[in-house]
């Protein structure tokens, strides 16, 4: 099941636990996970994508250790709103998803990887080491605004 919506995302969750959080791109997925009352979401891995046979174990097994229980994919829609051969692709990778049967939940990420660079820049981290960080800061940026919605909801545990 895929939707847009928080409050189907957790009526559709089959346990409450941990969410992994992904942020979907071209070369890499950053990834993120929350603790099961969904309170705080942390950068977790970047994965350097290949082919999606060998993605997907990554997710699954990754999946299977945490005990994840639903997963929120980072939707790169355009600053006014609309979708962008960039949101169909991920929007793709997301139906993809489905053999982990899992909920997924697709969250606006417009401005995730921006507010995670410029949070590295303040910081001063060197160009490398922001390159290192991003993707998954962003999965975890994504991960945080999904579940302080859906802590918003009442529904957290």
């Amino acid at each position: 099941m895929i939707v847009a919506d928080p409050a189907a995302f957790a009526a559709a969750l089959p346990l409450k636990g941990r969410l992994l959080g992904l942020d979907v791109g071209t070369k890499t997925i950053g990834l993120a996970l929350c603790d099961s009352a969904w309170t705080i979401a942390s950068p977790a891995e970047t994965i350097r994508r290949t082919k999606f046979a060998k993605d997907m174990e990554s997710l699954r097994t990754l999946a299977a250790h945490q005990a994840v229980r639903g997963l929120v994919v980072g939707l790169p829609l355009s600053l006014d709103g609309s979708e962008s051969p960039r949101t169909q692709s991920v929007r793709a990778f997301a139906r993809n998803l489905a053999p982990l049967h899992l909920p997924i939940l697709l969250w606006d990420e417009r401005w995730s990887t921006q507010a995670v660079t410029r949070a590295l820049i303040e910081a001063d981290a060197s160009r490398a080491r922001r390159a290192e960080l991003v993707d998954k800061m962003a999965a975890a940026y994504i991960l945080q605004g999904a579940i302080d919605m859906l802590a918003g909801l009442g529904d957290a545990p």
